[in-house]
């Protein structure tokens, strides 16, 4: 039995990525549908060696939709998702609209898929921003082993987490310095080319910013309540992969050799720790696959129980485009989804 999937937002970055991914995972698909904006429409997109044309979303009839893996922004998503799950799809949305809603779980399948249960309070589950998604991935197992009390991370995010607009801007900026021409920003507050942005997202009143914000929340919500966590996220001139550098204290002691050794047996993680010149990961790397990166694995010692890491994933994927994919499976998986009608 097949399952139909609408994919909201097909023709943007991560849309294209679902659709990719959803051909190299075999998932068990008898129907794929792009939808995006009227502008959008009849727009090609591929989809495994197929190429679906891009219908509308607002004159769409999900009735025999089973899964719509949403990837249109906050407001499409605020305005559309509850409509769509009451005519019985189960959206997973991967905008910030629905994260902490408390009858929409946040999910990381490596780390909460138990989580799933309560989806159908809504029939939305929300997939977390992309730089929480892979700090999460990194954090569980070592949490598991020796508690975790406070983390303490700063980002390297590239720019496709802002979108293809962004993308198109380092491109273009990048070679207006080669040629000496004229520097023009339009996305990003600052000249993004050959340097560093220390703001994603607006402004809160505590001086943080609405990205830093969502890393403190989500980590609670998916891991635990009890965790500490500050954040200072930075854009980097980077096309795909965001970096972090992380600080753990923990409760418990934890040697970087036994941190080591957990983060290589645990699901979704690769360790690469080699120290000497090279032997760590960076984005370019990771850029296209699917596993989180960690490298550079390291006792801190001027707090009890520390440890320090590099963790790098591809934002487009993990981050994204994979996790929204690997909940569709974990549903499947776990028996809560059922095909709403049989493969002829």
């Amino acid at each position: 039995m097949g399952y139909k999937v609408a994919v909201v937002g097909a023709t943007g970055n991560v849309g294209r990525e679902m659709l990719n991914i959803l051909d190299e995972r075999k998932f068990p698909a008898d129907e794929v549908v792009a939808l995006a904006s009227r502008k959008s429409v009849g727009q090609e997109c591929s989809y495994g060696d197929k190429t679906l044309k891009v219908k509308a979303l607002d004159h769409y009839d999900f009735s025999d939709v089973d899964i719509c893996l949403m990837s249109a922004g906050g407001t499409v998503s605020k305005e559309w998702s509850p409509k769509i799950a009451a005519q019985g799809a189960v959206v997973i949305d991967n905008s910030s609209a629905w994260r902490m809603d408390p009858d929409v779980p946040l999910i990381v399948p490596e780390v909460n898929a138990h989580a799933l249960e309560g989806f159908a309070k809504k029939n939305i589950i929300a997939n977390p921003n992309c730089s929480t998604a892979q700090l999460v991935v990194a954090l569980k197992p070592l949490h598991d082993k020796a508690k975790i009390k406070r983390v303490v991370v700063a980002t390297y995010q590239s720019v496709s987490g802002a979108g293809k607009e962004a993308m198109d801007e380092l491109f273009s900026q990048t070679k207006s310095v080669f040629t000496l021409d004229e520097v023009t920003t339009k996305k990003f507050p600052k000249r993004i080319a050959f340097n560093v942005i220390p703001q994603i997202d607006v402004f809160m009143e505590d001086g943080y910013t609405k990205e830093e914000w969502k890393m403190m929340m989500e980590t609670k919500k998916i891991l635990d309540p009890k965790i500490k966590l500050t954040a200072t996220c930075v854009r980097v001139p980077v096309f795909v992969g965001h970096s972090e550098a992380v600080n753990i204290e923990f409760e418990n002691p934890i040697s970087d050799e036994e941190a080591r050794e957990i983060l290589r047996s645990a699901p979704g993680c690769l360790v690469i720790d080699k120290r000497e010149p090279g032997g760590y990961a960076t984005p370019y790397e990771a850029a296209g696959e699917d596993a989180t990166y960690i490298s550079r694995i390291r006792t801190d010692p001027t707090v009890e129980h520390g440890i320090e890491m590099w963790v790098v994933s591809d934002n487009l994927r993990k981050g994204a485009a994979l996790n929204t994919i690997q909940i569709a499976e974990s549903l499947i998986n776990r028996k809560l989804l059922q095909a709403k009608k049989k493969a002829a």
